[in-house]
């Protein structure tokens, strides 16, 4: 490895796996998640080779919207554990060489925040312009007609004092008012305390909505039905004055340089924002003084095929060129589970997850991915999410087919949780416990202890992926060009890693056919998804269907 490359920081070179603790494992027989269960299962994450966990909102909170609509960052909630489960977690991850990133949600509040309730209470109280509160353009006429990002208006109506406040996603969680010096200061003390007690970044959830624009004008009209990856615009809406507001791109830069003052970095900051790759570059700076990543989502509409990711890696590396870096998210706790989209196939999935874990930049692993964890469909009448409550009308037909595009209207069929075992609950909580969410049924197929003991699983997939790439610096720190199609079967993506002297091509067959790949010059194999060998000699290769392969020179000392 050069210099250059040890120098490099480590989130820039990590892997890391999303956990939504409150289906991650129960530990005290209540049926949600908590804090001991993720620490009682550190070591499998330390064996699967992941280096950095994620943990989503685990805050006091009303839990409305499951730890979104934080109350309050002082306490923890009493159903996830307490500061001391936290600081014995925290501990225990970093004695393993592991790496801690919070789920920070900073757009909003609980409207149960102490700030809110004061808000509310008296009109003329400092905590009123905590918040965005407007008078209406006439009698129960809002603002103006900003929409929330998931399609109902924005402006909620306070009819004590008869004026509106807004809130960009749902109707208790009140938007910040971020042009406030004493909320922006509050903010930054809160982030500040959570670097200084050892964490290693943080995750800022929805933070293209922090600013709005402060003439409050009507957003123009567009033609969009509904958002997308990569355009925020929907709803019938352009978000011209609600959504990546440059202020929120300048905020960017003021956090970034408060979380970098505090002793013990480097730490990395990863924005939850949504538009063209082209633009969200900004919120990491024209000199990198931004954030350190954001989350790119095209991956989740992208087609399975070799033409559509290598038009989608030709993008990254134009609009993430060094020194900024892309990310790969295949899933979260917000959309459906990646491997519905492929149609349930663990061959495609193995496909995927080999570009995830193998292209330039760092991927985000969301629980239960590595083991092909299954969305459950599940009644939206019934629905726990409140996001569902919003789209009771939509009919089941439709809903199954929004979610084979990635599109999910009630997250708690990603939710379900995490499959452990063949055991009772799925090795989650004690056998007469009931979840808060149902356990899928086919967990007892689909579990961490059948796949461990199988070579051919997609949990053993993962954990070779991940080792290979943590030992060859090609894999995680190189840079990266593309094979021109033209040398290439149509069905074939290939690309090259190369650090230094160290070489490494990555080969995914997307088709369901054997393929015959000529090669440059010859290669040994270092790792294939299929277990008997087709290398036929040095220049030609054979790929069985949806066969991943990834090659090294012999000459190059860089063996399996």
């Amino acid at each position: 490895m050069s210099a250059a490359q040890q120098q490099m920081p480590w989130w820039q070179k990590t892997t890391v796996y999303q956990i939504y603790p409150r289906s991650f494992l129960d530990t005290n027989g209540d049926g949600i998640g908590d804090l001991p269960g993720i620490l009682a299962k550190l070591d499998y994450l330390a064996d699967l080779g992941v280096e950095t966990l994620w943990l989503t909102p685990f805050f006091d909170s009303p839990q409305r919207d499951f730890g979104y609509d934080i109350r309050s960052y002082s306490k923890i909630a009493t159903e996830h554990g307490s500061w001391a489960d936290f600081d014995k977690l925290l501990s225990a991850i970093h004695s393993r060489g592991m790496k801690l990133v919070l789920d920070m949600v900073l757009n909003h509040t609980s409207d149960e925040h102490p700030w809110f309730r004061e808000a509310l209470r008296r009109k003329d109280s400092k905590e009123r312009d905590f918040y965005l509160f407007r008078r209406g353009k006439g009698k129960r006429v809002p603002p103006t007609n900003w929409r929330s990002m998931i399609g109902p208006r924005g402006w909620q109506y306070d009819e004590a004092s008869d004026e509106w406040y807004f809130a960009s996603f749902l109707p208790f969680q009140p938007d910040l008012n971020h042009r406030n010096p004493a909320v922006q200061k509050a903010v930054l003390e809160i982030c500040e305390s959570f670097c200084r007690k050892g964490v290693d970044g943080l995750r800022l959830d929805i933070f293209n909505a922090m600013y709005k624009d402060p003439r409050y004008l009507d957003n123009p009209s567009s033609l969009r039905p509904l958002p997308s990856e990569d355009n925020a615009d929907g709803f019938f809406q352009r978000n011209l004055y609600t959504i990546n507001h440059p202020d929120s791109m300048a905020f960017a830069k003021t956090l970034r340089s408060h979380v970098d003052a505090v002793p013990g970095g480097p730490r990395f900051l990863v924005g939850e924002v949504f538009g063209p790759p082209s633009l969200l570059r900004q919120y990491c700076g024209e000199s990198g003084d931004g954030l350190n990543l954001v989350f790119l989502f095209k991956t989740l509409r992208t087609e399975f095929s070799a033409q559509g990711f290598h038009a989608l890696i030709e993008e990254y590396e134009r609009d993430f060129a060094d020194p900024l870096l892309p990310t790969w998210v295949l899933g979260n706790h917000d959309r459906a589970r990646y491997i519905e989209r492929v149609g349930d196939d663990p061959r495609r999935a193995k496909v995927l997850a080999t570009l995830q874990l193998s292209a330039r930049g760092v991927p985000f692993v969301y629980q239960g991915e590595e083991i092909g964890m299954t969305n459950l469909d599940l009644p939206i009448a019934t629905a726990l999410d409140p996001l569902a409550h919003f789209y009771r009308f939509v009919p089941p037909w439709l809903q199954t087919k929004l979610r084979r595009h990635g599109v999910i209207i009630n997250r708690d069929e990603c939710r379900t949780p995490m499959q452990w075992s063949a055991d009772d609950n799925a090795g989650f909580s004690a056998p007469r416990t009931r979840p808060w969410l149902p356990v899928h049924p086919n967990y007892p197929w689909i579990n961490v202890a059948t796949q461990l003991g199988d070579p051919g699983s997609l949990l053993s997939h993962y954990k070779q992926l991940l080792t290979l790439r943590r030992k060859l610096p090609a894999l995680h720190a190189g840079r990266l060009s593309l094979w021109h199609p033209t040398n290439l079967p149509h069905s074939v993506l290939g690309y090259r890693r190369q650090s230094g002297s160290e070489s490494v091509d990555v080969l995914l067959n997307f088709a369901p056919r054997i393929v015959e790949v000529s090669l440059p010059a010859p290669r040994q194999k270092l790792y294939s998804t299929h277990q008997e060998s087709l290398l036929l000699d040095g220049r030609r290769l054979r790929l069985r269907p949806l066969e991943c392969v990834i090659l090294a020179a012999p000459s190059q000392g860089v063996g399996p």
